[in-house]
């Protein structure tokens, strides 16, 4: 049997349908809205790629550009855990670079069969610090024909902000940006800061990437199975990671302000939407741009804390695949929420890609 979700939550997820179907384009419209406007887009338009190769995933995105955004034409996501094991072995495992380079075949697949004109191919945590991530990258480009970079935390965080910009509210100066990856979690702190143009845009004032992600905290802590005193111990970890951060920004003082945002671009914070809006199966259209308030966050975490592998692994916004890592993720979830309390989080399925994306588009 499938897990019980909280009670009452499927009428939000046909409000947020609705809501979804009737809402007009604004200045701050999410690429959905913007995404489902084909008509804006010529036809002979030129087709761009961005590629994510994670701790956890591989991803790919090809899209169109449409006006101020763009309209995905192909994309492709699969689970390669590259960085399984890294934290004990320092290497990648040839199990993991197998699973890799399968996925990225396929990715190399879609973007010759869709004549892209500019991409970039990027990879994050696991190749900063695996000792043989050059040698496995040459492989990737010897074997499959994409030449990837490994790119510093500071420009993960940058593209993160500015794939997720379009979500941001206007109106509140400032903001906390997140992403729970696989093998690192990106925090960073932002002005919106108003240009020569009239128009408010985020402007980075520090980044933090804490050196643990799902697939590392579930290596060293185990995820199958984790007792309460386990869950207690990964979230003190993460927010005694934090204290250098918030003691150097003084963050919390503008929080107690009401003046910080917050959004969180990351597999938890997804799931944890799909789970609140007791979604029959994982729908990114209703979770991306929707909003969670902490006492849902902490509602779903302690329902999910309360399940066993079978348990979450049954609910169709888990899987198999990762119901292993969802309370790795909580737990890093729940130590930013308690060192900056600001009370709702915005949710985004979108991020270095998407930034990639916007960048390719003004080039």
């Amino acid at each position: 049997m499938p897990s019980p979700a909280p009670h009452g939550l499927a009428p939000q997820a046909q409000e947020l349908a609705r809501s979804v179907a009737t809402t007009a384009l604004r200045p701050d419209a999410d690429f959905r809205e913007i995404a489902a406007t084909p008509r804006a887009a010529h036809p002979f338009a030129r087709q761009l790629a961005a590629l994510d190769l994670g701790t956890n995933n591989c991803r790919l995105l090809v899209a169109r550009p449409v006006g101020s955004g763009f309209r995905v034409v192909d994309a492709f996501s699969r689970i390669v855990r590259l960085g399984e094991g890294l934290a004990a072995t320092g290497a990648l495992s040839d199990a993991a670079m197998t699973r890799t380079l399968d996925a990225l075949r396929i990715c190399a697949e879609k973007i010759a069969a869709r004549k892209v004109a500019a991409g970039r191919y990027v990879a994050t945590e696991a190749c900063r610090r695996a000792a043989n991530c050059e040698a496995f990258l040459a492989r990737v480009q010897e074997e499959v024909g994409l030449e990837i970079e490994i790119i510093s935390s500071r420009e993960e965080a940058r593209l993160v902000v500015t794939g997720c910009a379009p979500l941001l509210h206007p109106r509140i100066p400032y903001a906390i940006v997140f992403d729970i990856g696989g093998g690192s979690t990106e925090i960073v702190w932002l002005r919106l800061a108003r240009g020569p143009d009239g128009r408010r845009s985020p402007h980075i004032l520090g980044a933090l990437s804490l050196p643990f992600g799902v697939v590392t905290l579930t290596d060293r802590f185990g995820g199958a199975e984790v007792s309460p005193a386990t869950y207690r111990l990964m979230i003190a970890e993460a927010a005694a990671a934090l204290i250098p951060f918030e003691r150097n920004h003084r963050i919390l003082r503008h929080v107690r302000a009401g003046r910080v945002q917050m959004l969180g671009s990351s597999g938890t914070v997804t799931t944890l939407a799909g789970i609140h809006l007791a979604l029959p199966r994982y729908i990114r259209a209703l979770v991306d741009g929707s909003t969670l308030t902490f006492e849902q966050i902490a509602a779903v975490s302690a329902h999910l804390a309360g399940l066993d592998f079978a348990g979450r692994a049954a609910n169709p916004c888990i899987g198999h695949e990762r119901a292993d890592l969802v309370l790795s993720g909580c737990a890093v979830l729940d130590a930013i929420c308690a060192t900056w309390p600001v009370g709702r989080l915005r949710v985004a399925d979108r991020g270095v890609r998407e930034g990639i994306l916007f960048d390719l588009m003004q080039t």
